[in-house]
């Protein structure tokens, strides 16, 4: 077999190991136990508790051997599996599985829902913790709702969109890369005194790895807003406008395109633990409410949905290519 059929049945067998994965992930959701993402985090724990120091070398350094690792070692399982297409693509599918979290996304926020309609605000901030970061215990049924959506929104991208395009780009290594960068980003690339240097380099990481995939999930967000009730005219516009008023210039994409698929009002206030930020409105609808919350969830699983695209599309583009070479012979 020639080369290039080899490299096409290589891309091919990623390409049907991903969709096999996203599957997984829609079925059964986050590993319950053993999860890698979790083993991959006490790795960069312990590896920052070797290489901390509060300075920007230090994190550039850290980020380097914390996301290289595991790239090499992906890498060589591709080299290893490059004659191999069913065990390219089991491998395949079982790391789309563990770097994806769609359907754990949307479950959490479905709780959130289900604890909100039943007017139990308690049982709902004890389960934000699961969402995002920020400190609940002042937080009324729309801030909830709130932080619930906007959550959705960027996690859908993070958590979905992100990780099939760069398997897409660069098939298991970026699969494992990307999921690498946004653990660590998750884990030191947030402000805080400890933080604030050493984190820099694992956030500008995550930022540059976002930048194409947040446009993307921002786009088919506006493209769905009928399918969960919205006016995709608004959507467009309600996106195009406010999507650089966010402090993040890849969560804005995505919580705008949400907020005016929804037609809701995101932003405001957000309090965490010790600090507190105020940030601009996106969208002008009402606060969100539980319903808002499940439309949401829907529309995360569009958005995935349309992301399987991706690597659908290298597949088709490495055939094109051999078979061009094959009938120019």
């Amino acid at each position: 077999m020639g080369a290039g059929r080899i490299e096409a049945a290589a891309a091919v067998a990623t390409a049907g190991g991903m969709l096999a994965g996203y599957a997984l992930d829609s079925l059964l959701g986050d590993p319950r136990r053993w999860h890698p993402v979790a083993g991959y985090g006490r790795f960069a724990g312990a590896l920052e508790r070797r290489m901390y120091s509060p300075s920007r070398r230090a994190g550039a350094a850290y980020t380097a051997v914390a996301v290289g690792v595991p790239v090499l070692a992906a890498a060589a399982a591709s080299a290893l599996t490059r004659r191999r297409p069913i065990a390219r693509a089991v491998l395949a599918a079982g790391t789309t599985w563990a770097v994806l979290g769609g359907r754990t996304l949307r479950a959490e926020a479905g709780t959130m829902a289900r604890a909100l309609r039943a007017g139990d605000v308690p049982g709902a901030r004890r389960r934000l913790s699961n969402l995002c970061g920020r400190d609940p215990a002042a937080l009324d049924p729309p801030e909830l709702a709130r932080a619930t959506v906007e959550s959705v929104a960027e996690n859908t991208s993070d958590a979905v969109v992100a990780p099939l395009f760069w398997g897409a780009v660069a098939g298991l290594p970026g699969l494992v890369g990307y999921r690498a960068a946004n653990t660590l980003d998750a884990m030191v690339g947030h402000h805080s005194a400890r933080y604030q240097r050493f984190g820099t380099a694992s956030a500008r990481l995550d930022d540059l790895l976002n930048v194409v995939p947040s446009r993307l999930t921002g786009l088919a967000a506006v493209a769905w807003s009928p399918a969960v009730k919205g006016d995709r005219d608004r959507a467009r516009r309600v996106w195009l406008r406010d999507r650089a008023d966010h402090p993040s210039p890849n969560a804005g994409q995505c919580e705008a395109a949400f907020a005016g698929a929804l037609g809701v009002r995101l932003g405001g206030r957000n309090v965490y633990f010790g600090r507190s930020e105020v940030r601009p409105f996106l969208g002008d609808g009402p606060r969100p409410s539980y319903r808002h919350i499940k439309r949401a969830a829907t529309l995360s699983r569009l958005v995935g949905q349309t992301a399987l695209a991706l690597p659908t599309a290298r597949a088709i583009v490495d055939l094109s290519r051999v078979f061009v070479r094959y009938v120019s012979r």
